[in-house]
């Protein structure tokens, strides 16, 4: 079987056998109004659920579906069937006078491929992301990967050996990298790769420590951003949250420095201060 006719072969399959229906229907379907881009470890996926619980946001079939990095070879209506047919899309309409829908994906953030892609098929589309203090991004990425048993390190070999992979390799190869703790951190080379591409007006950041301090408060502001009507979510959902120890302080001390200069110059690029400790 040549490549062509595996691509054809694969497509279909995921089309229409594994997204049944959905797949079948997909020409109906609606593309996101709006996506989550990052970051990880930041609290997207609460934040996307959050979202969808407002009555005029219908939701993907699931999140993270990653189209357009990883999946982007299964082809535009495999993305389509992610989502809401257009009667769906015009029922809500009807009962609340909007309808919108959206994805989150949070490893398309360093991904200047994945960008592109969003621009040529969905140029429209408004971008959000949420970030959270660098310092604790990387010591919750880090603790995913012990549960997930792919880190046999300690947190302080671990930061160490990849400062010494940052130094050698470029800033993509180290967001690529197993071991990206602290690149997924450096949110201004991030940033930027959206700034050049979308306008202004159709970016919208938050952090996750005004997600976490004033919820309510944060969800008014995205649910402006996304031009519909305000609304209370009363008990704000909190995805993938778990316990673990708490950080070293000198390793804090550590981290607190490494991101300082990388901290100002992405506050500068978005005109906007989180207030994470220097």
């Amino acid at each position: 079987m040549d490549s062509k006719l595996r691509r054809y072969v694969s497509k279909s399959y995921n089309r229409y056998v594994k997204r049944g229906i959905s797949g079948i229907t997909a020409s109906s379907r609606v593309l996101p109004d709006f996506i989550i881009v990052g970051t990880v470890r930041s609290g997207s996926t609460s934040l996307y659920y959050n979202i969808c619980e407002h009555p005029s946001v219908l939701s993907a079939a699931y999140d993270e579906i990653g189209f357009f990095d990883s999946n982007y070879h299964l082809g535009i209506n495999w993305y389509r069937s992610m989502f809401p047919t257009i009667k769906e899309m015009e029922n809500v309409e009807r009962k609340t006078g909007f309808a919108i829908t959206g994805e989150d994906t949070p490893f398309y953030f360093w991904k200047e491929e994945a960008a592109k892609r969003i621009f040529e098929i969905n140029s429209n589309s408004k971008i959000i992301g949420i970030f959270r203090n660098p310092v604790d991004r990387a010591y919750s990425n880090y603790n995913l990967a012990i549960r997930s048993k792919t880190e046999e390190l300690t947190f302080e070999e671990a930061i160490d050996e990849e400062i010494d992979f940052l130094k050698k390799h470029s800033f993509r190869e180290s967001t690529d990298n197993k071991r990206s703790y602290l690149a997924k951190g450096i949110y201004e080379n991030q940033i930027k790769i959206w700034f050049e591409l979308f306008p202004r007006e159709q970016i919208h950041l938050l952090s996750t420590e005004d997600m976490q301090k004033n919820p309510e408060k944060t969800l008014q502001k995205a649910f402006r951003f996304l031009e519909i009507p305000d609304y209370i979510i009363k008990n704000p959902q909190k995805q993938k949250a778990v316990e673990y120890k708490k950080m070293n302080n000198e390793t804090r001390e550590k981290l607190v420095d490494f991101y300082k200069q990388h901290n100002e110059r992405f506050f500068k690029t978005i005109q906007k201060n989180f207030g994470w400790d220097f």
